[in-house]
């Protein structure tokens, strides 16, 4: 009996590692482009599966990489709140964590090199240039995690980047409306970030970082983040009636109460722990806002 609960432990430790809520900022944004392109045509669903299976990678190594420099650098300890600090508080071997991103970085590399193949060889570029922010946004000298920019980062790589890259390896260009699109996904990866670091503006003052949130302070964050969630769905209201998307797509607005709870629990708690609760809400806001779009895509192009 105990060997199974140390193997089910162990399991659900590494499951952790990857933070799975930050997942959806892998893929919705893949299913998000996929869906614009087969508006105009078919899809193929090898670069579909490989696309989505390389972007999670990344995503869960980048994840990793974050693990396990902010061990090293001290910032997390056995009390850190989140499933941040699963090294310290669970005995997890540092070089190992290291050891399972390079490989899961490894592997994405092998799918982008066949996407590229069968695609375009400047996806190379793209990749590459997506895998050395990924690393270097808590890696390296100069972490971008620590400094005002992690949102813009975070949002215009997973959030906008990736919805254009898997639109490209079906239609192989990249139209406005796709663009366009893209636009309200990188918002709402950004807020993701902006949640993260509004949780951690205390501990982050302390340990020297330069975030956004702490920047604007913790009042003027909350109304950050709020801003961002009213831009991105006034972003597809305004689309709508420009006649860019049809009205199926204020679908959207079903996750309204998402966006509004996580604001409402930032604005009357400040006690990390407390604030988790806004943090999944602004994670789901990503991805039932993506889903809802992308069924209003699916519902457009069947009935068009």
């Amino acid at each position: 009996m105990q060997q199974t609960i140390k193997a089910d432990v162990g399991w659900r430790v590494w499951w952790q590692l990857t933070r799975p809520h930050t997942l959806t900022a892998s893929f919705v944004p893949v299913l998000l482009g996929t869906l614009i392109a087969y508006r105009e045509t078919g899809i193929n669903v090898t670069l579909f599966i490989l696309m989505m299976l390389a972007t999670l990678f990344l995503q869960a190594a980048t994840n990793m990489f974050n693990e396990y420099y902010d061990f090293r650098r001290g910032l997390d300890t056995e009390h850190s709140v989140g499933i941040g600090g699963a090294i310290v508080r669970n005995g997890v071997r540092p070089g190992t964590v290291l050891a399972i991103a390079v490989g899961l970085y490894l592997a994405a590399a092998l799918m982008g090199l066949y996407i590229a193949g069968q695609t375009s060889w400047w996806l190379l570029v793209v990749g590459g240039i997506a895998m050395a922010i990924g690393y270097l946004y808590t890696g390296g000298p100069y972490p971008i995690a620590y400094t005002p920019l992690g949102e813009l980062f975070s949002g215009v790589v997973m959030g906008m980047a990736i919805v254009l890259i898997a639109y490209f390896i079906q239609a192989g260009h990249v139209s406005g409306l796709a663009l366009s699109i893209s636009v309200p996904s990188m918002i709402l990866v950004g807020a993701i970030m902006m949640s993260n670091n509004i949780r951690d503006l205390e501990g982050d003052r302390e340990s020297g970082r330069k975030t956004l949130a702490i920047l604007a302070g913790r009042t003027n964050a909350v109304n950050i983040l709020a801003l961002f969630f009213i831009t991105a769905y006034a972003w597809i209201g305004g689309m709508v009636l420009t006649g860019k998307l049809t009205p199926w797509a204020l679908l959207v607005f079903l996750s309204a109460a998402k966006p509004y709870n996580a604001i409402r629990v930032f604005r009357h708690e400040n006690v990390p722990l407390r604030v988790m609760p806004a943090m999944k809400a602004t994670a789901q806001t990503n991805t039932f806002f993506g889903l809802l779009l992308c069924m209003a895509l699916l519902i457009e192009h069947w009935f068009s």
